[in-house]
């Protein structure tokens, strides 16, 4: 074992571009795979912080289409949360239409009331609150979405009064703040009140439309609906998931995965048959060498162990390289990328099982690259060189 590792290396430092040219082969794709990996990863972790990492994960609702309330929703949200350890907020909604009224304009809104202690860590209010907003603190304050408040014929400003009727029944409001989703339904359409204002409005504070929650890991929420859903049932309620709700964004995040996969599948079998080929005519390079091994001896079996070495003194040095390339390249994109804000255009993900995992396929199909041209010298006989040279 020792001789085989011994003159492997020898046969490797007697051919040294050829052998940088080989590591660097390695490298390259194993960059590639590092690059690509975490531009995926990073893609998708920003597509789907930036669709649902500011909203609920799952939604209980109620099932019963004669009464859309659900009562005793602590107790509720108790039981949800005894179903799994998946779980990490959950939220009490208020949600009720409505009209706004100044003067003789009227537009239509979607009321919700939050305990926003609790709401705030799923949505961020805090963070899209325009300059000189708050969140409400008090019952019969709201903030509304900024297109919202700025509509030519509110123009609305912090401190001003305004009338929403809710269940036929009018209600005057003070506008604490407004709020910026960059998202143009939402700054159009919804006002945030406290929970208990909502509730005040219904004339019932133990009951809410919905109980939102968020979960730890997001590609899980399908599954774990589906559970929810056979717990719920019999108390009439139901549960929805972002998943069912977003198969489009589910099926573009799916696609990039494929895509990132066939990638690194074709990088592996390109640097396998560059491998394969490079040693096969290193074989025939060496003939003499290893007829004259064998002449003094060598077994075939140690003859077949040097082109595995090779292959696995290949592996090591091209994985190496290749991942410091990788990283270089992850690093030099989010430099030089960037929007005009400053941010990485696509922040990329950087997962240390995953960089290991690269670095490890490119040691294993190095050295399995090396299976033929080491069987190929097994059966090379000492007659075969003499009758060749």
């Amino acid at each position: 074992m020792k001789l085989a590792f011994q003159i492997a290396w020898r046969f490797l430092s007697s051919a040294k571009r050829q052998t940088l040219i080989i590591i660097l082969g390695i490298s390259v794709g194993v960059s590639v795979q590092v690059f690509i990996g975490s531009l995926i990863t990073g893609l998708q972790d920003s597509l789907v912080d930036s669709t649902i990492g500011s909203s609920a994960h799952i939604s209980v609702l109620s099932d019963d289409t004669s009464n859309r309330y659900i009562e005793d929703y602590e107790e509720m949200t108790s039981t949800v949360l005894s179903l799994s350890d998946q779980f990490t907020v959950a939220s009490p909604v208020v949600d009720m239409g409505g009209t706004l009224k100044k003067g003789l304009l009227e537009k239509e809104i979607l009321f919700r009331g939050f305990d926003f202690e609790k709401a705030n860590t799923i949505y961020g209010f805090d963070l899209k609150l325009t300059e000189g907003s708050r969140l409400p603190e008090s019952d019969f304050e709201i903030v509304l979405g900024q297109t919202l408040g700025n509509e030519d014929q509110l123009d609305l400003i912090i401190g001003d009064t305004i009338d929403i009727t809710v269940m036929g029944e009018v209600h005057t409001l003070t506008v604490v703040g407004f709020f910026d989703f960059n998202v143009a339904v939402i700054n159009r359409t919804w006002g945030l009140g406290t929970l208990s204002t909502l509730q005040s409005i219904i004339n019932n504070d133990e009951v809410v439309t919905s109980l939102e929650f968020q979960i730890q890991e997001v590609f899980e929420a399908e599954a774990l609906g589906l559970l929810l859903n056979d717990e719920l049932k019999p108390m009439n309620l139901k549960a929805t998931d972002w998943m069912s709700e977003n198969q489009e964004l589910l099926s573009g995040l799916q696609g990039q995965s494929i895509s990132s996969l066939m990638i690194q599948v074709f990088v592996i079998i390109s640097v396998v048959l560059g491998i394969s080929s490079t040693l096969a005519i290193t074989v025939m390079q060496k003939s003499k060498q290893i007829g004259i091994m064998k002449a003094m001896g060598i077994l075939d079996s140690d003859a077949s162990k040097v082109f595995l070495f090779e292959g696995f003194i290949l592996g090591i040095f091209g994985a190496i390289g290749g991942v410091l390339f990788g990283l270089g390249l992850s690093f030099a994109f989010t430099t030089f990328a960037l929007n005009p804000d400053g941010t990485p255009v696509v922040p990329l993900t950087i997962e240390a099982p995953f960089i290991f995992l690269s670095a490890m396929i490119a040691l294993i199909a190095s050295t399995l690259a090396a299976l033929t041209p080491a069987i190929k010298s097994s059966k090379l006989t000492v007659i075969e060189v003499i009758r060749n040279a």
